[in-house]
């Protein structure tokens, strides 16, 4: 490609072959498009608009950036609105970090020219504090700013928690008060605190949907309860357990609300021992169930086995659960006794005790379980047919590693995929254990 005024040669012509150098060029805004002559002379400045707005669509940001310098004509497309709407920022130091940060030059282009474009705007940070101040130096300076979605994403912590309380909420407030329209936000792992939601609700209660705040400590029950019981758009709400009380359920229950879809729980231990969870009441559980018939209860539970006792001792109307961490055969047994709204299990490890009786047991009471997964376990093969034979058809994802199952006196491995073949009504094989 050469610059504007030029125009690109595609093809060579051969020798003598005077009838070629007589055909019409092929018109580049017509149905010559699809007409291939390798003799034809385009003139890459003369594409109408919406096809290197097309062409700029499926190239990275770096290209993008190159292709703006072929002509005049398509540096006015590189900065048409609708290419800056969705934007990634990935800042990172060399010399600690394998990810490639966005250029400084166009950081401030960006900052200048598109700042009330921008809509989706996600911030992917290395683990150093520097990254994560240029971030809120780039969030300082959205004043113009009409952004919809917003991520904050620490690719390895502390990161963010490492940034000052103080420069964090400035950088926050900027964007919550300008935006008045955001409608999901995901800023796990930051000094977020209550005022800064103050902000965000004072704003936004109108359109925010989607919040996800996971571990972020400077945040008190009193701080979700105002985004309870301001936002009525509210459909998705992530958060640690430490967060979670009967009180917030019960606003999240209350009739001026609309329905929540999904309520995402963190429950994470960092010092085994140290950590006393606190019990949910079954009637404020119930209580959301009640208001919102059809919402999934997400919970993902990084503890060590011993601090598990304040959960499942009554009925918990969890659909989803994801444990990455060793959980007992008393606990699972506690799953198939007391939640009956369950959709989907996954156990990373449990320990060498067969977990047939308890998975039977989840079969039996669960009806709705539709997908299972099963890591460092032991289960024979007769109880993981009988199982699935349990479940049936309605099982649309099974997966086990070929190391849980335990050959037995009924089946072998080989034998094993064919019966649970059957059973689920497609063919399906056990998962196998990289090598690499």
């Amino acid at each position: 490609m050469k610059r504007a005024g030029h125009k690109v040669v595609v093809g060579t012509e051969a020798p003598g072959t005077s009838q070629t150098r007589k055909k019409q060029k092929t018109s580049l805004h017509g149905s010559g498009l699809g007409e291939s002559d390798p003799c034809t002379s385009l003139d890459w400045g003369s594409l109408p608009h919406h096809v290197i707005l097309r062409v700029f669509q499926f190239l990275t940001l770096v290209d993008r950036a190159r292709a703006s310098s072929v002509c005049r004509r398509w540096n006015e497309v590189f900065h048409i609105p609708d290419l800056w709407r969705r934007f990634e920022f990935e800042l990172s130091q060399p010399a600690t970090s394998y990810l490639k940060s966005t250029h400084p030059d166009l950081i401030q282009q960006i900052i200048k020219r598109h700042a009330d474009h921008l809509q989706y705007v996600s911030f992917k940070v290395d683990s150093s504090t520097e990254s994560a101040e240029a971030a809120c130096d780039i969030l300082s300076q959205l004043v113009n700013c009409s952004i919809k979605t917003l991520g904050l994403i620490s690719t390895a912590k502390p990161s963010f928690m490492n940034v000052s309380k103080a420069h964090f909420a400035s950088a926050l407030t900027v964007v919550f008060v300008n935006s008045k329209s955001l409608s999901s936000i995901k800023i796990d792992d930051t000094p977020l605190d209550d005022p800064s939601l103050k902000v965000l609700v004072a704003n936004n209660s109108d359109t925010l949907k989607l919040l996800k705040m996971s571990s972020c400590p400077h945040v008190s029950p009193a701080g979700i309860l105002c985004v309870a019981d301001q936002c009525h758009g509210l459909k998705e709400l992530a958060l640690n357990y430490y967060i979670l009380s009967d009180e917030l359920l019960l606003a999240l229950s209350s009739e001026k609300h609309v329905d929540l879809e999904h309520l995402r729980i963190d429950v994470v231990s960092e010092n085994p021992g140290q950590v006393q969870f606190h019990t949910i009441k079954k009637q404020s559980w119930d209580a959301l169930v009640k208001h919102s018939p059809k919402v999934n209860i997400v919970m993902y539970f990084f503890l060590y086995e011993d601090e598990f006792d304040a959960f499942f001792r009554e009925e918990t109307p969890v659909t989803h659960l994801y444990f990455g961490r060793a959980v007992s055969k008393a606990m699972l047994g506690r799953i198939g006794m007391n939640c009956p709204r369950l959709i989907e299990l996954v156990v990373c490890a449990n320990g060498l005790q067969p977990l047939d009786d308890e998975l039977i047991q989840i079969a039996e009471r669960c009806k709705n379980l539709t997908a299972m997964g099963l890591g460092e376990c032991e289960v024979t093969c007769r109880g993981f047919i009988e199982f699935v034979k349990m479940c049936g058809g309605r099982l649309t994802q099974l997966s086990i590693m070929e190391e849980v199952l335990i050959p037995d006196s009924d089946y072998s491995l080989d034998r094993l995929h064919l019966e649970v073949s059957k059973h689920l009504g497609r063919m399906w094989f056990p998962d196998m254990m990289p090598t690499w």
